[in-house]
């Protein structure tokens, strides 16, 4: 199991509520496993508010076909209307390591010390469910691990 995990912003002129709404409407059109959640924080670059998109596939061919997906011409116009009101955009490819294939409710981004290997890292950490990065594009932690939801996290699609 993979996760395309997108981190996102909307664009200067957009109200969180328009957004936000585009965000459930074109969740809401796929036909895969996915969660948007709004965060008071993005786990990392320069910390400040934005939203944390998950996508679940099965596979690496899977994940080749998640843009045509996305971009089907049933689903298009919900995919473009959000689409035209994001700003800042990076994500990146975790894969499921142990625990529920689900896109988390919440989520500790972590990354083992130099010189740890990943088992007694994990076993310190006691996450029940492990994302394990795989490729990113831009600023990532190695480890996703799931927690709680908290109040900085909040699912919107």
């Amino acid at each position: 199991m993979l996760a395309y995990v997108f981190f996102h912003r909307p664009a200067a002129d957009v109200g969180p509520g328009v957004y936000e709404r585009g965000l459930v409407a074109f969740h809401r059109s796929l036909e895969t496993s996915s969660a948007s959640f709004r965060l008071e924080a993005l786990p990392f670059g320069d910390g400040g508010p934005g939203y944390e998109d998950w996508y679940l596939v099965d596979d690496w061919s899977a994940l080749g076909e998640i843009g045509a997906v996305a971009l089907a011409p049933r689903r298009r116009r919900e995919h473009d209307a959000v689409a035209a009101r994001s700003g800042l955009g990076w994500g990146g490819v975790w894969a499921l390591r142990s625990g529920d294939p689900v896109p988390p409710s919440g989520v500790r981004w972590e990354s083992k010390p130099r010189g740890r290997t990943d088992d007694a890292f994990l076993a310190d950490e006691g996450a029940s469910t492990v994302w394990q990065r795989q490729l990113v594009l831009g600023p990532a932690p190695e480890f996703a691990l799931a927690a709680p939801p908290s109040p900085a996290g909040v699912r919107v699609a």
